[in-house]
């Protein structure tokens, strides 16, 4: 029998109140604060309960965001882009393939990219993708810029923790938080759940769902950290002409870790990133968010060392730079919102009247290229004034694997922003939003979206020449499964 304690009725102050209060400053929650602002919205309040903006970018140490082009068009742009042209300006701050080499089939610079992983197509012929490595700590920095440009309009409330939605009946009225002055509350017309976990709709009586089936990337955490004194340029010429060495020490890393682990490229040559993989565990869960940081830890050492004796031309003098400050959250609750994307959004290429944002993405079904993600898939159920853009959004326990990156967390933090933004300006609610001014919105903050009339035509000329991605045999099956043609719109 589970003991309980009865917690006495208490008096909860009211430390702020706001037009739109946004829980939780990861890609998606810092986005969306920027969005409204620059949308028009003017009394924002942004939570975070750590004491830096980014989550898993910057405190999680996700170091890469993968597949922002396709062919020759950046599709994943707005504040995405913006984070990387404000960090080109500083000396090793990024690294990948510029925006004008996109596309590039030139054979040299095949090569030369080859080393990083996801700069170059998986599919032939190969071609230049914008992946982009960076430094998370200025990255940091530069997100606080971005909150400093629009200090009017954004109130900033970091080491405060979210815990509890305040509900009257299906409308969300504010949030409590827990902080070092204790117990408090903030009401708000709109709340924007940006904690990843869905932390506030999964007590707002939402529907919602758990894990994915446990085998899957999302079913697995991570303690990323980083190695200096390395050369990376090294290691992979060792790996080129050892293929065989090469699968064999992934195999020992994983045996001597405990788990899985792979060393990744970074912004700079002489650091790398170790991550890993830490398999069926749930992010919500004390004991495995535990297990994870303690088991990582205890054979960070042994991973080390072995590096260094294994593959001395690059790691002979490789040292522990850092351990990133939180755990690397993959999934666990997922919104049932309006409408759950599944693999057969990319299988048919599905056309959304509500889409807010068109991304390039890692599936393999479409060759990488670009998916609808309609408005619908961050609007709750049965839940009114509230929106949950990021990696907890309405997908099935497949299409998450492919939506739960950082991209996507900007892409859908920046229309959750627009769209409260709009719907305070309105008067309406984020349910009865115009979602055609969101829409125009999101394309003057350089959001590319399909069929809209200010976007550039290539966009959907690129789509239309090249199939839309489905010319894989993934993508094949899947139609002749459906009793399809070649390509049928979904």
């Amino acid at each position: 029998m589970t003991k309980m304690i009865v917690e006495t009725q208490n008096n909860i102050p009211v430390y702020d109140e706001a037009d739109i209060l946004i829980v939780g400053g990861g890609a998606a929650g810092h986005s969306a604060a920027i969005a409204a602002a620059r949308a028009g919205a003017k009394n924002i309040v942004i939570m975070e309960r750590y004491g830096y903006m980014g989550g898993d970018a910057t405190g999680g140490y996700v170091i890469m965001v993968p597949d922002l082009s396709w062919y020759d068009k950046s599709f994943v742009r707005g504040i995405q882009e913006e984070w990387f042209t404000r960090l080109e300006n500083i000396p090793n701050a990024v690294r990948a393939p510029r925006l004008n080499e996109i596309g590039s089939e030139d054979p040299i610079l095949v090569d030369a990219w080859k080393a990083i992983h996801d700069c170059v197509s998986r599919s032939a012929p190969h071609r230049l993708v914008r992946a982009v490595y960076f430094e998370p700590n200025q990255l940091k920095i530069e997100m606080d810029k971005m909150l400093l440009e629009e200090k009017d309009s954004i109130r900033v409330c970091y080491h405060s923790w979210g815990t509890k939605p305040i509900m009257e009946g299906n409308d969300i009225k504010g949030v409590i938080f827990e902080s070092k002055e204790g117990r408090k509350a903030i009401l708000a017309k709109i709340v924007i759940d940006a904690t990843g976990d869905g932390d506030l709709f999964s007590q707002s009586g939402a529907p919602y769902a758990s894990l994915s089936d446990g085998q899957s990337r999302s079913s697995t955490t991570a303690l990323v950290w980083r190695i200096g004194g390395i050369n990376w340029d090294q290691f992979e010429e060792w790996k080129r002409i050892r293929p065989d060495l090469t699968a064999k020490l992934r195999e020992t890393l994983a045996k001597i870790a405990g788990f899985r682990a792979m060393p990744i490229a970074s912004n700079q040559n002489d650091i790398c990133w170790i991550n890993n993989w830490h398999a069926d565990k749930d992010c919500t869960k004390i004991a495995d968010l535990t297990d994870t940081e303690i088991k990582t830890r205890d054979t960070m050492r042994d991973v080390l060392e072995y590096l260094r004796e294994a593959v001395p031309v690059a790691f002979r003098n490789a040292f522990l730079y850092d351990i990133a400050p939180q755990t690397g959250l993959r999934c666990s609750r997922r919104l049932k919102g309006e409408y759950i994307m599944t693999a057969k959004d990319w299988a048919f290429a599905s056309h959304f009247d509500d889409v807010i944002a068109w991304h390039s993405t890692i599936c393999q079904i479409n060759d990488c290229g670009p998916v609808e993600i309609p408005y619908r898939a961050i609007l709750p159920q049965a839940v009114e004034n509230m929106l949950c853009p990021g990696r907890h959004l309405s997908s099935d326990d497949v299409a998450i694997d492919w939506l739960n990156l950082i991209p996507q967390c900007v892409g859908t933090g920046q229309a959750a922003g627009v769209a409260a933004a709009v719907a305070v300006a309105d008067g309406t609610t984020v349910r009865n939003v115009n979602i055609k001014k969101v829409q125009d919105i999101l394309v003057e903050q350089d959001v590319p979206l399909p069929r809209h009339p200010k976007t550039d035509p290539s966009y959907m000329e690129c789509c239309v020449e090249h199939e839309y991605g489905l010319y894989t045999e993934l993508a094949k099956k899947a139609h002749q499964e459906a009793g399809l043609g070649k390509y049928v719109q979904w």
